[in-house]
């Protein structure tokens, strides 16, 4: 069985369709049965509103409904809140992430703090008025290759992985970039300034390599600490050196970007939105 997960883990990857893996992925550990579509609302940029989302009412085995919302570009998280009030009112409770590399893939849950109004009728109407703040990684799972961490190992080691990408994206928007589009347009941008080693000499930063720059191996890889030194902040001097920067990049790319994005994210969500009823 662990076998047949890491075999479908890598032949989804590389189909290029997270949501299919995603839907796998809950299909295997069978938390794909345990909740069913009510009914689901679509908005899209064609439609005029501003990012393409989808509202889903779901409905567990003890019959509870809450709420689900979706972005097309971020297709590795879902934000869950409850039903509506008499008045429109809502809460959001939890952001839960599930996305995967060649290694494998992570999922986990977490509380988040937020609200505002929804809508149910021939229309859902959305409008997230109070700032989302994330609170903790509450659960989670991962899978590296052929072996399943869960429990606490799985907490400890998602709750210090999501440490080291704050502190990575906090830098990152300090950073001179372009504006981001895509996460490939992503990818395509900070790797070169990530990790100068592993790119094409066209590619790496000016300056990157100068006269007395030190090297360190880890991770089978010469990593140069006078760039780590010139270029970052001091607490990512260690994280990047020990090659566990790369192994977080490569482990969770999508987590990454998902940080890197959570403004826009998040700006998104503040703005009323009208989506259609849609088929389940």
């Amino acid at each position: 069985m662990k076998k047949s997960i890491f075999i479908l883990t890598f032949v989804l990857l590389f189909s290029g369709c997270i949501s299919v893996m995603e839907n796998a992925g809950r299909f295997i550990d069978g938390s794909a049965s345990a909740e069913k579509k009510v009914s689901v609302y679509r908005a899209s940029k064609e439609g005029g509103a501003h990012e393409d989302m989808a509202v889903t009412i779901i409905k567990n085995k003890a019959g509870e409904q809450s709420v689900l919302i979706t972005l097309d570009n971020f297709p590795m998280m879902r934000l869950r809140g409850s039903m509506p009030d008499e008045n429109g009112g809502f809460f959001l409770n939890s952001l839960e992430y599930l996305s995967g590399s060649v290694q494998g893939w992570n999922e986990y849950s977490m509380e988040i703090l937020g609200g505002g109004t929804i809508s149910f009728g021939e229309t859902c109407i959305l409008e997230i008025k109070e700032e989302i703040e994330h609170i903790q990684i509450t659960s989670g799972r991962i899978q590296r290759y052929d072996t399943r961490i869960t429990g606490t190992e799985a907490l400890t080691n998602l709750r210090n992985r999501n440490e080291r990408i704050i502190a990575t994206t906090a830098w990152m928007t300090k950073f001179d970039a372009p504006e981001i589009q895509t996460i490939e347009d992503f990818e395509d941008f900070w790797k070169p300034v990530l990790f100068p080693e592993l790119v094409s000499k066209k590619k790496r930063p000016e300056g990157w390599l100068q006269e007395g720059d030190a090297f360190v191996r880890a991770e089978d890889i010469r990593w140069n600490t006078g760039y780590t030194e010139r270029t970052f902040s001091a607490e990512l001097h260690p994280v990047r050196n020990s090659g566990t920067m790369l192994r977080d990049w490569e482990e969770t790319l999508a987590w990454i970007y998902l940080n890197y994005e959570w403004e826009n994210i998040k700006e998104t969500l503040s703005r009323k939105t009208i989506l259609q009823s849609a088929k389940k």
